[in-house]
């Protein structure tokens, strides 16, 4: 199989290959790039593998008019910008050694020895700088049916790194078969060795549930990690029931994640979201609670929050959207309350009494949708 893209033949990226190749190196693009291309998926970040060792890249990086940057010198990788594009060009490796996040590793000289060490089948895939595939573990199958499956054995790979178990259900969300289900003996592991996400810091959990949760339909992935006890761990009391509602009613719409966090539920403080995040959270799930309509969202929280609130309502009681609701939410959310408390202060308003009178105005300019002007709301 032969790859392409605009990615690969651009003389930018094909002058770090030539600069390998040209030494008699081995010039391999390789994991998220060559995957997304047999997808047809953008391309965002290219990944090259070699045989050459870093320090040998450097030199060669420089004698090309390149710039090399040594982001990840210890781990074999030379970040080399060609063109003002960066090229992150990693050494093939060995684990020696693997305890969680943390590995051992030394450099090895084949391709077969670095593909044993990736996660998963359709991530070991590696790519000619002319596009030809080359797949030392048997994973193009794996690409081609969109199954997800681990490198070799399943727990094995797991317990080098324990965020492989979220990465699992992440992956199937963005590039497993929509209509199949996930990797059984996968799945199995993943269960078996879930109490391991105890020992990863939140901020890595919480990374790759909002990668999941921003996937087109993360419905199938969410209920597998509910099966597989997964889910508990991460958001101690989460339900994923509502969730295949919500992103049904979500149509077209933008999938935005935090409304998806808010339906799953859980405590969702363990995930170390931002102080906006973890407002915008609270807001959701507090409108879904309140007797606000569509307009009076939008006019207390703007047009994205108000959405979040009315679909995520809609999915965790069953009912659907009252009509027109996203035009309620666009008004109400470009509506401004005509008074001030200036305007009440001039005829005589003071302290809690002008509090109260303001509320009062704005209870009845609400109840008009937005109609009422100033002057019907002076006494």
């Amino acid at each position: 199989m032969r790859i392409g893209g605009d990615w690969l033949t651009r003389p930018e990226t094909q002058a770090v290959c030539a600069m390998l190749t040209g030494a008699g190196h081995r010039a391999l693009f390789v994991g998220g790039c060559v995957r997304n291309a047999i997808f047809g998926v953008a391309v965002a970040d290219v990944d090259i593998a070699t045989d050459a060792r870093p320090e040998t890249v450097t030199v060669l990086a420089e004698k090309a008019g390149l710039r090399p940057v040594p982001t990840g010198i210890a781990h074999g990788t030379v970040t080399v910008v060609s063109g003002g594009i960066p090229h992150e060009v990693t050494t093939f490796r060995r684990d020696v050694e693997t305890f969680g996040r943390h590995a051992t590793v030394a450099f090895a000289d084949d391709v077969e020895q670095d593909a044993a060490r990736r996660d998963f089948t359709m991530n070991a895939l590696y790519a000619t700088p002319d596009g030809e595939v080359l797949d030392p573990l048997g994973g193009l199958p794996d690409a081609l049916a969109r199954r997800v499956r681990f490198a070799g054995d399943a727990e094995a790979r797991i317990a080098e790194d324990y965020l492989r178990i979220l990465r699992f259900f992440r992956f199937h969300a963005w590039y497993g078969d929509p209509q199949g289900g996930l990797d059984p003996d996968g799945l199995a592991a993943c269960a078996a060795l879930s109490a391991g996400i105890e020992t990863l810091s939140r901020e890595r959990i919480g990374q790759e549930m909002r990668k999941l949760l921003s996937a087109p339909d993360p419905a199938p992935s969410v209920a597998a990690m509910a099966q597989a006890g997964v889910l508990a761990r991460v958001l101690p009391g989460a339900d994923a029931r509502a969730l295949p509602v919500l992103v049904h009613l979500e149509g077209t719409l933008h999938p935005r994640w935090l409304r998806r966090l808010a339906v799953v539920g859980g405590e969702a403080g363990g995930l170390r979201l931002s102080r906006a995040e973890m407002a915008a959270i609270e807001t959701i799930r507090r409108g879904i609670d309140s007797m606000q309509g569509p307009a009076e969202l939008g006019y207390r929280h703007g047009a994205d929050l108000a959405a979040d609130i009315v679909l995520a309502r809609a999915a965790l009681t069953g009912a659907p959207p009252p009509g027109g609701w996203q035009a309620d939410t666009a008004r109400g959310a470009a509506a401004v309350f005509p008074l001030r408390g200036g305007d009440l202060a001039a005829r005589g308003f003071s302290g809690p009494d002008l509090g109260a009178a303001l509320r009062a105005a704005e209870a009845r300019w609400l109840q008009s949708g937005f109609t009422l002007s100033r002057e019907d709301l002076l006494p």
